[in-house]
């Protein structure tokens, strides 16, 4: 399950990090992976249909979860390459995750979709930012990788081609190493 509550820090296997390096090109070299997994925020965030979930309820799936807002420039950049990885990659074993922190109206994230043509990607809310501050969130984009157990492995500030073979070699190595 995941380990939001948890505090003992829990290392990451040195090889599959040495691996996931060698993986690294272009944008994924802003790619920050973590030796020792970091426990996930756990504040609750809104989702379209209105009720309240937390990062607890993926459990069992590499996390690709990315933080964003309508009035970023660099997000709507990047944001069909999400909607790619999900298409490609999404199913019981990896799930992108986007959730707009701020304030972010439905109506406006929805029309933010729309013009970028993402149809698969959820238009989850943190709108008082309660999550991302949780989880250091300090700009906008951020995605954040998620092992299995919910902890945090990797972090990538800015934009990024998050649909180039760097980036899904990277995530087909964790879906497939299970961690």
């Amino acid at each position: 399950m995941f380990s939001a509550s948890d505090d003992a820090a829990k290392p990451v296997d040195p090889a599959t990090i040495a691996k996931l390096e060698a993986l690294k090109e272009g944008d994924m070299k802003k790619l920050v992976l973590h030796s020792t997994a970091k426990p996930a925020g756990s504040a609750a965030y809104d989702t379209i249909e209105g009720t309240k979930a937390t990062l607890a309820d993926h459990a069992g799936r590499i996390v690709l979860l990315n933080f964003w807002a309508t009035w970023c420039a660099p997000c709507r950049k990047e944001m069909p390459m999400l909607a790619e990885l999900q298409s490609e990659l999404g199913g019981d074993d990896f799930e992108v995750i986007t959730i707009a922190t701020g304030r972010n109206e439905p109506a406006a994230m929805a029309r933010f979709f729309k013009e970028i043509g993402v149809t698969n990607l959820p238009l989850h809310r943190d709108p008082t930012s309660a999550l991302g501050r949780e989880m250091g969130v300090l700009g906008l984009p951020a995605t954040i990788i998620l092992n299995r157990d919910g902890d945090e492995i990797a972090r990538l500030l800015g934009d990024a081609h998050w649909s180039s073979d760097s980036a899904k070699a990277i995530l087909q190595e964790l879906i497939s190493t299970g961690q």
